[in-house]
């Protein structure tokens, strides 16, 4: 079968980086981010999450190709800030909420648990 190997939707190779930056030549301020081993899950989320950015002019994911476990987030925003600091307030900001969530919910078992 052609099917390629089920780790490999997952497992970056040695030598590649997880995530690389290329600068837009044709419009200012604006760059592609090719995030290696992620689909759509983490593209809604970080798209989402640059939206609410009122920096972000622009913020959208593409999967190039199924067989291709890479996603490619555009960024383009405004004067008063970059696609690189967009793209780490996001990142930065989605990690406070996880935490946050995962606080909340270990909170909640650990509540439930002591009523049985």
């Amino acid at each position: 079968m052609n099917a390629p190997d089920r780790y490999e939707r997952f497992v970056v190779p040695e030598g590649t980086k997880k995530v690389s930056y290329e600068r837009d030549t044709k419009i200012i301020n604006a760059a592609s981010f090719t995030i290696e081993r992620e689909d759509h899950t983490i593209g809604n989320i970080l798209r989402m999450q640059l939206h609410r950015d009122e920096n972000v002019l622009f913020a959208g994911y593409k999967l190039p190709h199924p067989l291709q476990y890479k996603i490619i987030v555009r960024i383009h925003t405004t004067s008063q800030s970059s696609p690189m600091q967009a793209y780490n307030q996001a990142i930065n900001d989605l990690d406070k909420e996880l935490d946050h969530l995962k606080s909340s919910f270990e909170a909640e078992i650990a509540r439930h648990s002591r009523e049985f």
